[in-house]
């Protein structure tokens, strides 16, 4: 069929059928329309023509009366307002008129309308909107409707993008957002406003536009976006939160931000401004869970009575008696025995006949499970046993039931029974140090490190029992001495340890396990501090060493400590890392991974996972062993905020399917970490399976795994999951080693600590206890050498992330209160309209009470206001002035 020649030429030619087309088609869309709409059409036609008339008087009335049209139309946001859609075929007219018009006041006026029919008639990419937004007259924005300024805030972020791209100038587009943010925050669209001022990058505009009734849902939107803007972006966004905070007085919230920011000048001013005693107190309270070494001075606390209690607060030397009153509170004060948690009767025949030869391996083990079942009570069954007057007390003959380094680790567990209790284990542990036998004083200055790990002194006990102990002949007693200092004075700093223990490493004579675990300890107490003087001594070290040395399993712990002093510190490791490059091949990318991973560890950074994901995936010889450290690494740097730590499992399940076997060997060990102390039934799943693996150190891995991720939960279905493999491995002593140490683990503390390094809500990670998990993981990667061979209390390192899983709420006089709460699982509420509900499913107790992974507690009562907005730990209560009984 022939092209119709009328067509080609378009509408312009006037040709009659075109007319005619028209025409009808304007019928047949007439007929569609109610009685209604169809005047309001007809209307809005004359305005569009009194709009281009020449008398300004008719024009202005026609503009207004448009205007008017256009307000009051009110739809739903699902359709198009009908006045807009009437005026679009006259878009194109009207901004013809536009550019002949003479600069006038009408001309603005016409401007301001075109801006809102260009919502959703310009074409994309022009930013017609924002353009005629500029040109119109200055009126208040907010009135043409929320859609409105929505789009004229993404119109804006793009202009801005293009003339930053340009250096032109910008200041016309900040007037608009200043607009726009104070309109986004009067109508309760904080994170709106704050996006915006994330893409003109001028985040300090929101301290002005907050007020009392929104800054807090403002702040909530920051933090949790801070998790997932590339730094140094994450930094400014905590810090104008930080500002807020302070600015409205929510001075908790306040410190718990400098915690995160690791800004101990902003805690210093925190405590500087603020006046409320009872508030210091909780500071100190969440400094101390924190981990964090504070000393308070006159400034911050004039008086000195109050300033000794604050002190005393934040060295935690109240922690150990809080604990036990929620021990005495839960009725588990009871002493358990090894055989109470193995509960060999519920198993067949077989595997209880094999547990009744007493062999050292399985002392060993029940060494620890004693340790952590009865972790800080202060009694249990092996070693704390009142002494009868004929022999010497049974405690001893435990001890001798274990061989050579095993009484290490026996003596060292009467240190983690009377774990936090400083006075009394210190007295308890002294009977050892007189012992003739050089791997029972190792144990016993272990101990002493263990008792007093977490708690600060005024006397300084560790440093006066165990600085002697480091310059011993005997590498026992010196590791013993030297990993005991590490555990007690992880975090603090202390350069009087420095100069004990530096001078270790470049000692030739000294062997390699002493300067493996002096690097370990070195980075415990400079955790997270970049300290350059430590970075040199264990660079120097790892470069002194020979290539046999450099082949030994311990040499990993020298990479290690180096890796700790940077913790979360993201690029300050950059320079160590370059440093890192010229070390001996069998060592450079075993150090580049622990140091990349312990740098970016915590922080969810997206590009570090994908980077360490890249070095898993290649398939390498035998004889590599950088791939552990990565595959922990991935763990470490994504367990930052759920959805990370979800996609990081889904990683790890490939890596089992594809990796070699030394990435296989690592892949339980992440699972453990970014699920410790929380049992999810997918990783449950998948360490059950691998716990019957061909490959024993895969499954060796697995089954420590499976006690880190239920650790301190009692979990029933993983407790029988570990009976089941005890009768499953009842011949192969390594692994049956190695699932009595995951039963010690699933009942730590009977239930009432956790290891998980997370605190507050999940916003606060603890350095040490990360540290602490750190290394047990890495010393984990080469099970038989290191746990199975002589280092087992590699384990006790655990002690550093473990807390109990508690909330205490205590009086203004700092006095145990038993209050009603509602504990449920806590639900995300960032960026929801009204007053949302933050927990569900929730049951009412009295405290103190347990909180499990992902729990969170609110107050059922109103007599009482908390001091601190997150219940967890320690928290003051204080009467509720307003308060009346019904």
């Amino acid at each position: 069929m022939a092209p119709d020649p009328n067509r080609t030429a378009g509408g312009a030619s006037g040709s009659g059928t075109t007319k005619d087309e028209a025409l009808s088609k304007k019928k047949v869309e007439n007929e569609d329309l109610s009685d209604e709409d169809l005047a309001l059409k007809q209307q809005l036609e004359l305005y569009v023509e009194r709009v281009q008339d020449s008398d300004p008087g008719l024009q202005r009335v026609a503009l207004e009366s448009m205007r008017q049209e256009i307000r009051t139309s009110t739809s739903s946001m699902t359709s198009v307002p009908k006045p807009l859609k009437f005026l679009r075929p006259h878009y194109g007219t009207l901004k013809a008129y536009y550019d002949t018009m003479a600069e006038s006041d009408l001309k603005k006026y016409l401007a301001d309308i075109l801006s809102v029919l260009a919502l959703t008639m310009s074409a994309e990419g022009e930013l017609e909107s924002l353009k005629y937004r500029l040109l119109g007259s200055d009126g208040d924005i907010g009135s043409w409707g929320h859609e409105y300024v929505r789009n004229l805030a993404g119109e804006i972020s793009q202009e801005y993008a293009k003339r930053q791209s340009e250096e032109a100038p910008i200041d016309d587009l900040m007037e608009l957002v200043q607009q726009i943010v104070a309109f986004h925050m009067q109508h309760n669209a904080e994170p709106e406003a704050v996006d915006l001022l994330m893409e003109v990058e001028d985040l300090d505009m929101l301290v002005e536009h907050v007020d009392k009734t929104n800054f807090k849902r403002t702040c909530l939107y920051l933090t949790s976006s801070a998790k997932y803007l590339p730094g140094p972006d994450d930094m400014l966004v905590l810090d104008i939160a930080y500002l807020i905070y302070s600015k409205f007085e929510e001075y908790v919230n306040a410190l718990q931000i400098a915690l995160l920011l690791d800004n101990l000048q902003y805690v210093k001013q925190l405590f500087t401004s603020c006046d409320d005693l009872q508030l210091k107190k909780q500071f100190c309270y969440l400094l101390a869970r924190h981990g964090v070494e504070f000393v308070l001075d006159e400034e911050m606390v004039a008086n000195e009575d109050d300033r000794e209690i604050l002190q005393e607060i934040i060295n935690n030397s109240k922690l150990s008696e809080g604990y036990l009153t929620l021990a005495r509170d839960i009725e588990v004060m009871e002493a358990k025995s090894p055989e109470d948690i193995y509960k060999a009767h519920l198993l067949d025949g077989r595997a209880s006949t094999g547990a009744s030869v007493d062999s050292a391996r399985q002392n060993l083990a029940a060494t620890f499970v004693n340790a952590f079942v009865n972790a800080g009570f202060g009694q249990d069954k092996l070693m704390t046993v009142p002494s009868d007057s004929s022999s010497g007390g049974s405690s001893g003959n435990w001890l001798f039931k274990n061989k050579e380094h095993g009484k290490t680790s026996a003596a060292a567990s009467l240190g983690m029974i009377l774990l936090w209790d400083v006075d009394n284990g210190l007295a308890q542990i002294d009977k050892y140090f007189h012992s003739n036998d050089n791997h029972v004083i190792a144990g016993a200055l272990l101990g002493v490190g263990i008792v007093n790990c977490g708690i600060n002194n005024d006397c300084d006990p560790a440093m006066a029992l165990l600085g002697d102990y480091t310059d011993k002949e005997d590498p026992s007693t010196r590791i013993g001495a030297i990993m005991g200092l590490g555990i007690a004075y992880a975090g603090s700093q202390n350069d009087q340890l420095r100069y004990k223990l530096a001078p270790i490493l470049s000692d030739p004579k000294a062997p390699l396990d002493v300067i493996a675990f002096t690097a370990i300890s070195l980075g415990l107490v400079y955790v997270g501090s970049c300290n350059e003087e430590v970075a040199q001594a264990i660079i120097f070290t790892l470069m002194d060493r020979s290539e046999s040395e450099l082949g030994e399993p311990l040499t990993r712990l020298l990479s290690l400590g180096l890796g700790l002093l940077y913790l979360g510190k993201q690029e300050n490791v950059e320079a160590t890392a370059e440093v890192s490059k010229t070390f001996n091949e069998k060592i450079r990318k075993y150090c580049d991974m622990t140091l990349l991973s312990c740098a970016y560890a915590g922080t969810g950074n997206v590009l570090k996972v994908q980077n360490l994901l890249g070095h898993c995936s290649q398939h390498l010889d035998k004889g590599e062993m950088h791939q552990g450290p990565a595959v922990l690494g991935i763990a470490m740097v994504a367990m930052a905020e759920e959805l990370g730590l979800e996609m990081a499992i889904r990683s790890l399940e490939h890596l089992l399917q594809y990796g070699e076997q030394n990435i296989r060997r690592a892949v339980p060990l992440a699972l453990g970490l970014l699920c410790i102390s929380n049992p999810k039934v997918n990783v449950m799943d998948t360490l059950s399976r691998l716990s019957h693996d061909t490959d024993s150190e895969v499954a060796m891995a697995a089954v420590i795994s499976l006690g880190l991720i239920g650790a301190g939960t009692n979990n029933a279905r993983i407790a029988g999951m570990l009976r089941n493999l005890s009768s499953y491995y009842y011949k192969d002593t390594s692994l049956l080693f190695c699932v009595r140490i995951a039963q010690g683990l699933v009942h730590l503390g009977k239930g009432l600590l956790t290891l998980n390094p997370y605190h507050s809500d999940r916003v606060l990670l603890s350095p040490t206890a990360l540290a602490g998990l750190v290394t047990m993981l890495h010393a984990c990667l080469d099970m038989k050498a290191i746990v199975l061979g002589k280092y087992h209390y590699v384990l006790y390192f655990l002690v550093l992330a473990m807390q109990p899983r508690m909330l205490m709420t205590v009086d203004e006089n700092l006095k145990p209160l038993s209050v009603p709460v509602r504990v449920g699982q806590a639900v995300d509420v960032v960026g929801q309209a009204g007053r949302p509900k933050t927990i569900t499913g929730f049951q009412t107790h009295s405290t103190p009470v347990l909180l499990a992974a992902g729990d969170r507690a609110e107050l059922a009562t109103e007599k009482y206001i908390p001091l601190s907005p997150i219940l967890e730990g320690f928290v003051i209560l204080k009467e509720n002035p307003d308060y009346k009984e019904d």
